[in-house]
């Protein structure tokens, strides 16, 4: 295993007591690790007016419609580590149409999982609509790429047959 990834590696062992599968599932090919983990890092702890709370529930809001255990799962951990509400972030994992949201998340989960769809192209009223719930065009860029990338991530992850690490299951309970 080259060395930048051998020490991702331990950098999670010792945050969070373990190597994530999806960390094991790229490091077969080093290179595309490498791209993977620094466009997820981007996406999910870069500058922006998203918070981690709001990116996690993009991901769990488009995994669960894509029926991605993995993801769900892993991100369903983080979402209700970043919310500190377990009940919203399994309401988000189970159906975000369903949960108890606030206009704005309500808003950017909607456009999120428009974005998901086959053949999406984002009309000017729901920019607007985004707009108007208080994001910036920034702000509709990264809705848009944390749905977009991890739309990525869930064929990927089923292509893989990858499973979520067990410890995923009891973070943030």
């Amino acid at each position: 295993m080259p060395d930048d990834i051998a020490a991702i590696y331990a950098k999670n062992r010792e945050r969070v007591g373990f190597v994530p599968n999806v960390f094991r599932a790229y490091a077969r090919r080093p290179e595309h690790f490498r791209a993977f983990v620094a466009y997820h890092d981007v996406l999910m702890k870069g500058a922006g007016g998203l918070s981690r709370a709001e990116r996690e529930a993009i991901v769990v809001a488009v995994s669960s419609e894509n029926a991605c255990q993995y993801c769900v799962t892993a991100h369903g951990a983080a979402l209700r580590i970043f919310t500190n509400d377990a009940v919203l972030a399994d309401q988000i994992a189970i159906n975000w149409r369903t949960a108890t949201l606030e206009p704005r998340m309500r808003a950017m989960l909607a456009f999120a999982s428009r974005v998901n769809e086959p053949r999406f192209a984002a009309s000017d009223a729901e920019i607007d609509d985004l707009r108007a719930a208080g994001f910036s065009d920034d702000d509709v860029w990264d809705i848009a790429a944390i749905a977009a990338f991890f739309g990525f991530s869930n064929r990927m992850a089923g292509a893989l047959d990858m499973r979520p690490n067990a410890e995923f299951h009891a973070m943030g309970r």
